[in-house]
């Protein structure tokens, strides 16, 4: 495993685990998949992981105790973070939840906790407020924020007046978007970008196609798994299967390696069983060359898929054909 080069009070591994997927029946992954991922979890740590992402609304708390439970003693060695959904995020209400969060996850005190997403109305200045608080008293270690745009990032870290540690955001060969503006940033500041959903969902693993597409409700909402652009997504993969094949890899693999490239960015990848998070966390090993790196920029510039607005209604097409 290797790690995010910078100063932490617990080391960060580039690839760690993203659990929207514990107790959350929507991913279809079946009733015994609970106990499986403790089995995940388990060799999460064996493999090197420290970084462990949950939030308080995945499966209303049940990804938080799931967690907890499955780390037991290790909680103290890992980075545990988790989110506040922002509902209302006035200090006072950004400490209770927090309070609520650690006790379901059986922790002394959050290493990472997030706001999940930025509140329209709420402004980061009062929310921050409260996060200072819990970093005072020791209930939280770093705050971060999730799906934020470079300006309200810098905005929330003027305001809560210490630094940011990071921003989780959709990042992945499909969804380029941080490479604009927040990646850089992230370098030049001595901050994170975690990638969440970084193999799309598993658009980018080639297991899908137009004739075999996804089941599960999560992803059967996304619109890249459309049969259209499974069909537009075509050369895309057989770029990475071709340099998959050059390092006795998968192609969910240089995906994942693609992300990595960059110093400051964590993949927080789910995983449906243990030899999932076994490939994954040896995703951090590869090193692709310039030419490879190369090719595989070519090929995710040249895929255009149907998305937004335009999705829409195939989307409901698509549903009402199952």
């Amino acid at each position: 495993m290797r790690y995010v080069p910078l100063d932490t009070p617990k080391p960060i591994s580039k690839i760690g685990l993203g659990t929207w997927q514990f107790g959350s029946r929507e991913w279809g992954y079946g009733p015994d998949y609970e106990q499986r991922a403790a089995q995940i979890v388990r060799r999460a740590v064996d493999l090197g992981v420290t970084l462990f992402d949950t939030a308080e609304i995945y499966g209303f708390g049940r990804s938080e105790r799931i967690l907890g439970a499955a780390l037991g003693d290790d909680r103290a060695k890992v980075v545990v973070a988790s989110k506040i959904f922002p509902v209302l995020p006035l200090a006072p209400v950004v400490q209770q939840r927090a309070v609520a969060s650690a006790a379901r996850l059986g922790v002394a005190g959050i290493d990472l906790y997030q706001v999940h997403q930025p509140n329209p109305v709420v402004a980061d200045t009062t929310t921050m407020r409260g996060m200072r608080a819990l970093q005072d008293v020791g209930l939280v270690g770093e705050v971060g924020v999730s799906n934020y745009g470079l300006r309200r990032w810098r905005f929330a870290e003027a305001a809560l007046g210490r630094r940011v540690l990071s921003n989780q955001v959709r990042y992945s060969m499909v969804d380029r978007g941080p490479e604009k503006d927040l990646i850089p940033y992230a370098e030049q500041a001595g901050r994170i970008v975690i990638a969440y959903s970084p193999l799309g969902q598993g658009f980018l693993s080639g297991r899908y196609d137009a004739r075999n597409p996804p089941a599960g409700a999560v992803r059967r909402a996304n619109p890249y798994f459309l049969p259209e652009n499974l069909e537009r997504g075509t050369e895309l993969i057989a770029t990475l299967r071709e340099v998959a094949d050059a390092h006795d890899a998968t192609p969910s693999q240089i995906a994942l390696a693609y992300l990595l490239r960059h110093p400051n960015v964590v993949a927080i990848p789910g995983a449906s069983g243990v030899e999932q998070v076994e490939r994954n966390a040896a995703a951090a090993e590869i090193d692709l060359a310039d030419d490879e790196h190369a090719a595989l920029v070519t090929a995710a510039h040249a895929f255009r898929p149907v998305t937004g607005l335009a999705a829409v209604p195939k989307l409901i097409r698509a549903r009402t054909r199952k």
